[in-house]
């Protein structure tokens, strides 16, 4: 938590679940949708380019750390309610998707059983910490990183139409890209609650986090770099993509300006090293 008084600790903390029930109802009124019953499985496109294959496994890699996301996150946030629940609740959407871009995957031909099992054991003999060692540092990296994820998905889905389309693959990843905006805008109100209450401490952090921002990687993979050239080829995200899109409408929806991050540039090599 950021270093409030007492009383504004406590004013956050109802603002956050006040935050969280509404997600939560708006979710259950609007955004749940069935892997099994509200995707077009039987019109998968079997012969999508390579390269939208590849980064469509991925992503699904990087969905696959899962058990990493939310075993570090919780002990952290565990004295928030509204944060707590709300992980639990975003962990039940993650593995939606990982479900969802895993049985694409198979449900195309283009990965085997056995080719998901070896995904899945180079992502499991690795793990993802934590980047930031503070509540607030984490708060700030979740909403960057949501909305960078979502713009990922929903470029994945443009390139996905320009390449012979596939509408069980594009229903999917509408699906999961209104997910990461959902969350997105979940992180951004709960950072709009310590910019009022703690402007200085939060600012420092969406200094430091958004300057050197970098979302979960692939880059230990002994691939990773061909995974992520091929991710920027198709144009689904890139520096200037993190830069235009991500970063400059944080500031412009918190009101925050250029001179208050001190007008230092996102780090570009640490953007761009994403899926």
């Amino acid at each position: 938590m950021a270093d409030v008084t007492t009383q504004d600790g406590a004013e956050i903390e109802s603002a956050m679940w006040r935050l969280y029930r509404d997600f939560f109802d708006m979710a259950e009124k609007k955004r749940r949708w069935s892997i099994r019953d509200d995707i077009p499985w039987a019109e998968v496109n079997s012969n999508l380019r390579p390269e939208v294959t590849d980064v469509v496994e991925s992503f699904t890699a990087v969905e696959l750390y899962l058990p990493d996301y939310t075993s570090k996150i919780l002990p952290m946030v565990r004295a928030s309610r509204g944060r707590a629940w709300f992980y639990a609740n975003w962990g039940y959407e993650e593995s939606k998707h990982s479900l969802a871009l895993g049985d694409w995957l198979l449900r195309s031909g283009t990965r085997t059983d056995e080719q998901m099992a070896d995904l899945e054991g180079k992502v499991f003999a690795g793990e993802w910490n934590l980047p930031h060692d503070s509540a607030l540092g984490m708060l700030v990296y979740a909403m960057v990183q949501e909305l960078a994820t979502g713009l990922n998905y929903r470029n994945l889905r443009r390139r996905v139409m320009e390449c012979g389309g596939d509408p069980a693959l594009s229903k999917l990843l509408l699906y999961v890209s209104v997910d990461e905006q959902a969350h997105y805008g979940f992180f951004r109100d709960c950072v709009r609650l310590y910019l009022k209450y703690d402007t200085a401490a939060t600012l420092e952090q969406m200094r430091r986090v958004m300057n050197n921002f970098a979302m979960p990687a692939i880059s230990d993979f002994a691939d990773g770099q061909q995974r992520v050239a091929r991710i920027k080829a198709l144009d689904i995200f890139n520096e200037d993509i993190y830069y235009r899109e991500v970063y400059l409408p944080v500031l412009a929806t918190l009101g925050v300006s250029r001179a208050e991050m001190r007008n230092r540039l996102p780090s570009r090599k640490s953007a761009v090293e994403v899926v």
